[in-house]
């Protein structure tokens, strides 16, 4: 806990933007190409291998690019043979990557999908809060960075009570409500694979 697991997952602050959305597999974008209706797609399915087919160009990796990242490959992949100056716009109409969830002792285990910024208190209201047995001190959060699986440890009812800050859950973010669950999910985290152990951070001391 303490500064440690807000380094993992930080709270939303006022100075910084909050992360734009990175597009996963199986999401649904609207690619809009300006002057050029035929090139226009109003439903572009993600794989689960995280690309998409576009005219023209053919296959192209979409998988963790922001729409702007996007938007600026395709145009310069359209440059490159086929259109002058091409002016690209990326929207992601439908999320299905962007879900928390939530197990343990809340009142409804299971999967939610994030409708904008989201706080580790309004991922608990998505489960319906903690059950009376739940450790509220034992909140743990996993999150997926590009070297391996972090694991970050809060108190539910510092936060509640401002004595803590009030973290902000990313889409696939895990949240396990629970000491015995949580720290035995940990455990089996690390079993199963001794290579990504070296880049858990464990939290809580014990």
């Amino acid at each position: 806990m303490g500064q440690e697991a807000y380094d993992i997952v930080p709270a939303p602050s006022e100075k910084t933007a909050p992360a734009e959305y990175r597009i996963g597999p199986l999401d649904v974008l609207k690619i809009t190409v300006f002057q050029e209706p035929d090139l226009s797609l109003e439903e572009v399915p993600v794989d689960a291998s995280g690309n998409i087919l576009f005219p023209l160009i053919g296959q192209v990796a979409v998988a963790g690019k922001t729409s702007t990242e996007l938007s600026s490959s395709i145009a310069e992949r359209l440059g490159e043979r086929y259109l002058v100056d091409p002016q690209v716009s990326t929207i992601v109409s439908t999320s299905a990557s962007q879900n928390v969830t939530v197990e343990g002792a809340v009142q409804k285990p299971g999967v939610f999908p994030l409708q904008g910024p989201t706080t580790l208190l309004q991922a608990m209201a998505m489960a319906e809060g903690p059950t009376q047995t739940a450790k509220l001190g034992e909140i743990i959060v996993f999150r997926r960075k590009e070297d391996g699986v972090y694991a970050a440890q809060f108190n539910l009812d510092d936060i509640r009570k401002g004595r803590a800050a009030n973290p902000e859950i990313l889409g696939s973010d895990i949240v396990v409500v629970g000491n015995s669950f949580a720290k035995q999910l940990f455990r089996d985290f690390v079993a199963l694979s001794p290579v990504l152990a070296t880049v858990f951070v464990r939290l809580d001391g014990n």
